[in-house]
């Protein structure tokens, strides 16, 4: 099974689009994908134009059953989605014993129903970052380009490493990779970026994965409340995203021995 948080402790650093895009390859390849979205933003919710009938608060806090707080983007792909009370349940639950294992207790007995499990949490550090790193024990790092979003990049890796001191023996939470997004080769920033994440990723031994290009098409489909594959199918980030679908697929087959997926059984 797939397991994995998009986070950088950075806003602006595409982790909801990579979100939704990499969700929706996983699904189009046949996988049942599970999107969480603990960030209170809720900003998956807005740019997919979903509609949902409860929220993260109430699966987490009200307790109410996760078929109630579920809504289908399309078969085979489902959203628990965040809104302004994500707030009010981190700080219902900061404190409790063992409130960092909130997300395993509580997504552990739903597993079977899904192939992947997709958290995007908030750009800061928080409970429920904190949860969702123990829960999937991978995280993929999004970094604009933009020193601020590296250093957001290099805080998220600390923040893995820190937990994996801290709390329980065995937990064994570590960066998947750092993916390099909205790449435009023409600024001078970028290379200067890209050298800084390489010069990261031998140091901390940390694969880089295929950056995605920089493309408009992706602001266009967000403002028309649309998956990236509906609005432009063959726009130049999709086609990087694909590429970073099949890596992702290729590296979870060789460490974690998951099943090859429907499309290419």
């Amino acid at each position: 099974m797939i397991k994995l948080s998009v986070i950088n402790q950075r806003g602006g650093a595409g982790k909801t689009t990579t979100t939704a895009v990499l969700a929706r390859c996983l699904c189009d390849r046949g996988m049942r994908v599970l999107v969480v979205d603990a960030d209170p933003q809720g900003s998956l919710a807005v740019i997919l134009g979903l509609s949902p009938r409860a929220f993260l608060n109430d699966f987490l806090i009200e307790r109410l059953a996760i078929r109630e707080c579920v809504v289908s983007a399309k078969p085979g792909l489902d959203f628990i989605c965040g809104n302004r009370l994500t707030t009010d349940a981190e700080t219902k639950t900061i404190g409790l014993p063992g409130s960092e294992f909130l997300f395993r207790h509580l997504l552990v007995d739903h597993e079977k129903n899904y192939d992947v499990v997709l958290i995007d949490v908030a750009p800061s550090i928080s409970l429920f970052q904190t949860c969702a790193m123990v829960y999937t024990q991978h995280v993929l790092v999004p970094v604009d380009m933009d020193i601020l979003s590296v250093q957001g990049a290099t805080s998220t890796i600390h923040a893995c490493e820190t937990l994996n001191r801290m709390l329980e023996h065995g937990l064994n939470i570590r960066p998947l990779g750092i993916l390099p997004v909205k790449l435009n080769r023409r600024l001078a920033i970028t290379e200067l970026v890209l050298n800084t994440l390489t010069s990261i990723s031998q140091r901390r031994e940390i694969p880089i994965f295929t950056p995605i290009r920089t493309d408009q098409a992706v602001i266009r489909a967000a403002a028309d409340r649309q998956f990236l594959a509906d609005y432009d199918p063959k726009s130049k980030a999709l086609e990087d995203y694909e590429l970073l679908t099949e890596e992702i697929l290729s590296r979870f087959r060789k460490t974690e021995a998951i099943p090859i997926d429907a499309k290419t059984a």
